[in-house]
Order: C-alpha cells, then structure tokens, then sequence
C-alpha cells in the first residue's frame, strides 16, 4: 500500500500545485486533490498536505515536498518496527 497525499485545491493555488506534480511523477505515492480537507487556518498560513491524514507543512514547496518525504520515510521506519 502506498502512502496517501491529500492537498486541498486552494492550497494548490500558492504553490502546492508544484508539490502535486512532482509527487504524481512518483509512482510510490498516491496523490489526492480535494476542494476543501476543513484545514482553513494552516491553508490560509502555510503550505500543507495530508500524508496519511497527517498534516504536513512546508515554507516553500520545496521544504513542502521534503518534509512530505521525510514524513513518509519515518511511517516507513516505524511499520517496519512490527
């Protein structure tokens, strides 16, 4: 199963849309948008997605993307742990 990033539509409009398509080239990751995910106040402050229903923030969307895949790779780390 590959981990789920959901990105709000409004969100995409400040620059998560170059994080969406850089993560829909990454065939290991699934990758949502949604008209609203109900995060009003962190979309209006900062970039963010959903991984895995957690919310992941970022300053650029490069830092948004980074930090996305360091997310990711510590969900990794912890379910191998079982």
């Amino acid at each position: 199963m590959f981990p789920l990033v959901e990105f709000c539509v409004s969100n995409m409009a400040k620059g998560g849309d170059y994080v969406f398509n850089k993560l829909e080239e990454d065939p290991n990751v699934d990758v949502l948008e949604y008209g609203c995910l109900q995060n009003c106040g962190i979309c209006s402050n900062s970039l963010y997605a959903l991984v895995d229903g957690e919310v992941v923030e970022g300053d650029t969307p490069d830092n948004l993307l980074s930090n996305i895949y360091a997310h990711i790779e510590k969900q990794q780390e912890a379910w191998m742990m079982f």
